[in-house]
């Protein structure tokens, strides 16, 4: 196995270090202000607020539960991926990691969430075209669970949901593409034959490609598909029990499903946080159940509250640690 030279042996200064982390820093908290900037003026702060406030502290703290149990059975998941890769994190790096990433999770098109890979080559060294594809295959993970659920929950229910089994063929498809290193690298040289530019970038992406292999083991593989069902689902069955709170109760699986269909309509968009096509998906689809306005449009913002901005939180709390730790495990790194 080929491993990256030490970085105690590049020659950049200290100075032009600090410069540099200022300026990635900087720019990650621009994107951050963007996304959020554009998040509160699509849902509304007031509105929200007062929507959340017609829930009991129990019923709110129940519906947080099920959104972190989402995202430590993915931090789990992402933890199972880098081991598989190779990396040497423990279980602590990668919870702070995946939470930490969260922050920059309302940036456009979600770019700002590849700040992971930056923790993981400042804290083992691994440069970012041999962690990218941890990345990756994280994302194709989410897809093909939510593609999963989605068409369980269309088979399971009946009515609302008549493209829900298209959505999902196309997030299998998506998903399964994703991960296989040969198509990857073919439509990675396409995409320089078709361009000619950025050479070095397209190599990189090239050497990217050829580690997705390592995510094919089957055990691996179950149990990361495991972790996924079970997180995104613990989100959906919130939106169910949300929706029973609100006196419209739909059935288990329609609740799952009209979540799952929103959250993959939002993601689409490629908006910070999918804010707009998700809610415009969920409050449409729970009209076509006969679910009125007045309770589809609270009960969607408040599932927004306890899932996307419950991450936010979660996100801002942790970047900091993450952010004072990799540059503590960089220092480690030079000194040895």
């Amino acid at each position: 196995m080929t491993t990256n030279p030490p970085l105690s042996k590049l020659s950049v200064s200290p100075n032009r270090r600090r410069r540099s982390d200022f300026v990635i820093v900087s720019a990650l908290l621009l994107l951050f202000l963007a996304g959020l900037v554009g998040l509160a003026a699509a849902t509304g702060w007031e509105e929200t607020a007062a929507q959340v406030a017609r829930l009991s502290m129990v019923q709110i703290a129940v519906l947080l539960g099920l959104s972190m149990a989402n995202y430590l059975l993915r931090t789990l998941r992402w933890h199972v991926f880098a081991r598989r890769l190779g990396l040497p994190v423990s279980p602590a790096q990668s919870l702070r990691h995946y939470l930490g990433g969260f922050a920059m999770s309302v940036t456009p098109g979600r770019v700002g969430e590849l700040v992971r890979m930056r923790w993981l080559a400042r804290e083992t060294g691994w440069s970012v075209e041999r962690t990218a594809p941890l990345a990756l295959v994280d994302r194709a993970a989410d897809l093909a669970v939510m593609a999963l659920i989605l068409a369980l929950a269309v088979s399971l229910a009946t009515g609302g949901m008549g493209g829900g089994l298209a959505v999902a063929a196309l997030a299998l498809l998506v998903a399964f593409a994703a991960t296989r290193p040969r198509l990857v690298a073919a439509l990675v040289t396409a995409g320089y034959r078709l361009t000619g530019r950025l050479p070095r970038l397209f190599a990189r992406a090239r050497i990217a490609a050829r580690s997705l292999h390592r995510f094919g083991h089957p055990p691996a593989l179950a149990a990361a598909l495991a972790l996924g069902f079970a997180g995104w689902f613990a989100e959906g069955y919130a939106f169910h029990l949300l929706l029973g709170w609100m006196g419209s109760d739909i059935g288990l699986w329609k609740a799952v499903g009209i979540f799952v269909f929103a959250t993959l309509a939002g993601g689409l968009t490629g908006t910070p946080g999918g804010v707009g096509g998700a809610e415009a998906a969920m409050i449409a689809l729970l009209a076509l159940e006969g679910v009125p306005m007045e309770v589809s449009v609270p009960a969607t913002a408040v599932i927004r509250v306890t899932t996307l901005w419950f991450a936010l939180a979660l996100g801002i709390a942790a970047f900091p640690l993450a952010e004072r730790c990799s540059t503590r495990g960089r220092d480690a790194l030079e000194d040895r």
